[in-house]
């Protein structure tokens, strides 16, 4: 009797989900009576466990017939059981990260299994596996060269100065302080002109736009000055309609601080600025720390300002965690008013959570503005012994 009701198990498992197949083995060891339970477990190799647990389902109704197992069984989600993950990450990964600006893809130097034995030593559970899961979920891919391309010779301070920036950020991240990179992206024309990518419409009805790339004097160009917030998943936009300068520069950090900034983080002292050595936020730009001295003014902040070396803008960490899905949200579709690149830029997101905020700045802002000597003695700067053209400190002197 018994080999035949071996046969027969034998020939309905592989036929079962994990419920059916519960479900079958209660009702064969109920039909056996005393014993029964010992009888089919030894037969279909399952546990008593799951030969109970099917007899008990077998004793009253089923209310989700369609579910295979319990809501809310399985594992938790890596991020569910430590929704920091993503950030710390992304700390580990911050001193070996470089790409294509325009291109969301990032890569890191790090392999999975270092970066799983960092995560470890901070008290993370996870296997290199879910690592890689979530640096591909980020956008980034595992290079094996290290090096990059660079026209002329590297500045011998480079690496120093990136050590220097890697360093200084983990100590602000670590005491609550808050890290922000800042840069202006390119200008764009507004108008329906051609904006390169494509996507998706009925087929041979491309959208139509004008012939030239000439700007129209009505609507001219725009710059978006962006400012990325390094301790949470934040970016915030001011979309300036006159010219790229330092009085633009600081004017949107301003603005950034006072509608986000000052909320986000009451009970800041100080404010670490990374920013490119060129343009208006320029390592050598007067007007620029001018610029800088009346914020810290207004906001009590001791500002400490790191710029990259010559040649190295790609590694502005904005370029990577905001402009890039700027480009990529707005790809194909023609930048045809400022409503409309104030409505994509503050829509855009990624699959980690980014938010962006984007506002008009309609203030005239000149150009060639001189800095007097009397001026200059008004900046309380005090400059780092590491690299103090590219590291310093601007405080409050009122």
């Amino acid at each position: 009797m018994h080999e035949e009701l071996r046969k027969k198990i034998n020939q309905m498992m592989p036929l079962l989900n994990e419920k059916q197949l519960r479900r079958y083995l209660g009702s064969e060891a109920e039909a056996l009576g005393f014993g029964g339970i010992a009888i089919v477990s030894n037969l279909s190799g399952k546990s008593r466990n799951t030969i109970v647990a099917g007899m008990k389902e077998n004793s009253m109704p089923d209310e989700s017939p369609a579910r295979v197992r319990k809501a809310g069984g399985g594992r938790k989600s890596v991020q569910a059981k430590y929704p920091v993950i993503v950030m710390e990450l992304e700390r580990i990964v911050s001193g070996s990260t470089f790409g294509n600006p325009e291109n969301p893809l990032v890569y890191t130097t790090k392999s999975t299994r270092t970066i799983k034995r960092e995560l470890n030593e901070r008290g993370y559970e996870l296997g290199h596996n879910v690592v890689a899961a979530i640096l591909e979920k980020l956008g980034y891919s595992l290079q094996l060269n290290q090096k990059m391309l660079q026209v002329g010779e590297e500045h011998p301070d480079r690496n120093v100065q990136f050590e220097y920036i890697n360093g200084k950020v983990k100590q602000f991240l670590d005491s609550g302080e808050p890290v922000i990179s800042i840069d202006a992206k390119k200008k764009e024309l507004v108008g329906n002109f051609k904006n390169n990518g494509r996507t998706y419409r009925e087929k041979k009805n491309p959208t139509k736009v004008l012939d030239h790339d000439f700007p129209l004097k009505e609507l001219g160009k725009v710059t978006p000055y962006g400012i990325d917030d390094i301790n949470r998943n934040e970016g915030f936009v001011n979309l300036g309609v006159s010219k790229d300068t330092s009085e633009f520069a600081v004017e949107s950090l301003s603005r950034w601080w006072l509608s986000v900034g000052k909320n986000t983080y009451p009970h800041a002292s100080k404010l670490y600025v990374n920013c490119d050595g060129g343009g208006s936020n320029s390592a050598r730009n007067k007007l620029f720390k001018l610029q800088l001295q009346e914020f810290a003014n207004q906001s009590n902040l001791e500002v400490h300002v790191s710029h990259f070396p010559p040649g190295t803008s790609k590694w502005n960490k904005i370029e990577h965690r905001l402009f890039c899905y700027i480009s990529s949200h707005w790809k194909g579709l023609p930048l045809i008013s400022i409503e409309t690149i104030i409505a994509l830029i503050g829509s855009t997101t990624t699959t980690a959570g980014l938010k962006v905020i984007c506002v008009k700045d309609e203030n005239t802002y000149e150009i060639g503005i001189k800095v007097s000597d009397d001026d200059l003695e008004k900046i309380n700067i005090k400059r780092e012994t590491t690299c103090p053209d590219w590291n310093y400190i601007i405080s409050s002197n009122k």
